[in-house]
């Protein structure tokens, strides 16, 4: 009865509507995209390129790696030959997704570290442990490729030790953070290197944006009366959008040759855990909806969209990658405002370098 009234009153709220409606016409408005693009369009679709050909072995930073597209992404990209560094918020997971990797191949090359996301001091801690890593090791001082894949979807406030709304730091502060300490390291890389932002066709649900502190940090959002879970998720998924293509823009502003890339991929709907934090009768719904309209796919089916992101050509950066075979499509017309991306940058940078001086 219980679990009937929780179903019954989220059913009744804002955030039910938006992810029932909102975010399936979200959905097929990109599948609307891709056919479009089929019939009418030219070929957009990029051949990968193969990391086995270097001499060194690439290295690869994977969020979220612990379960569903992240683990099954690590799997993948274990076979092209990366040494996947896995990071996780769980050790036992970290684990687990250790012996369930060199149990499928017993040739892989990983390491673990767990890390949360949604906190700095978790994050810079493991930018440290992670050059102390490389620099005792026979690898180079580099990393290849950054996977940002770690997200929630969290039905209630939960501020981090920041103050930050968690979802908001786990999906996008976190992974700018991240990205922000990791550049070094990529842009010493001596092959092409390149950043994967993995989002959610979610952001086409957000229409407007507001960019302040207390907006990227999530803050406004602890003050409304009901969590407000489906906005935020669009707006972090938004947020992650503009960070790429502006990252896209300052990185060609001082490097014309593409040495480091960035793109955003959309795996589509994917049966994960993301979800398990809403009523189990409207997961039950989600999933089977989704399946009988053929739209729900399995990490290691979604995990080729990902692959396809991490192994296209240098030279594409800026792209939005959904669909599968590589194919680019256009994001919403609001991730490809430039005035908003710089906006919500700025505001990055300064949170970015207060938690910076915080902790150092």
């Amino acid at each position: 009865m219980n679990l009937m009234k929780e179903a019954l009153r989220f059913i009744c709220s804002s955030n039910f509507w938006r992810m029932a409606l909102f975010w399936n016409i979200a959905l097929l408005f990109s599948y609307f995209q891709l056919l479009k693009k089929s019939i009418f369009g030219s070929k957009s679709s990029t051949s990968s390129c193969s990391k086995s050909n270097h001499s060194h072995t690439p290295v690869c930073v994977i969020t979220g790696a612990t379960s569903g597209l992240g683990k099954a992404t690590a799997f993948a990209l274990s076979r092209k030959g990366f040494y996947i560094v896995l990071v996780g918020r769980s050790s036992h997971l970290l684990s687990k997704t250790l012996s369930d990797i060199k149990r499928q191949n017993e040739n892989a090359q990983l390491k673990a570290f767990e890390v949360d996301i949604s906190s700095f001091q978790s994050v810079f801690k493991f930018r440290n442990s992670l050059e102390q890593w490389l620099f005792e090791s026979d690898l180079h001082s580099s990393v290849q490729l950054l996977v940002n894949n770690a997200g929630i979807l969290a039905t209630s406030s939960r501020p981090t030790v920041e103050g930050f709304d968690r979802m908001m730091a786990t999906n996008y502060v976190g992974a700018f953070t991240l990205t922000k300490l990791l550049l070094p390291l990529l842009r010493n890389s001596p092959v092409p290197s390149r950043v994967v932002n993995v989002t959610s066709f979610t952001h086409r649900s957000a229409f407007s944006g507001r960019f302040d502190m207390d907006s990227v940090t999530g803050v406004n959002f602890s003050r409304s009366k009901q969590y407000p879970c489906a906005r935020i998720y669009e707006y972090s998924k938004l947020c992650l959008l503009l960070f790429s293509y502006q990252l896209h823009r300052q990185l060609r502003l001082t490097d014309d040759s593409h040495h480091v890339s960035v793109v955003a991929v959309d795996p589509g709907a994917v049966k994960t855990n993301i979800m398990h934090e809403l009523p189990s009768y409207i997961q039950v719904i989600a999933f089977y909806g989704l399946k009988i309209l053929g739209l729900m796919q399995s990490p290691e089916d979604a995990a080729e969209s990902v692959i396809d992101a991490a192994l296209a050509p240098p030279e594409i950066s800026g792209k939005y990658f959904f669909g599968g075979q590589g194919t680019t499509i256009e994001s919403s017309a609001l991730s490809g405002d430039p005035k908003m991306a710089k906006e919500l940058w700025d505001t990055s940078c300064l949170i970015f370098n207060e938690l910076q001086q915080t902790h150092t």
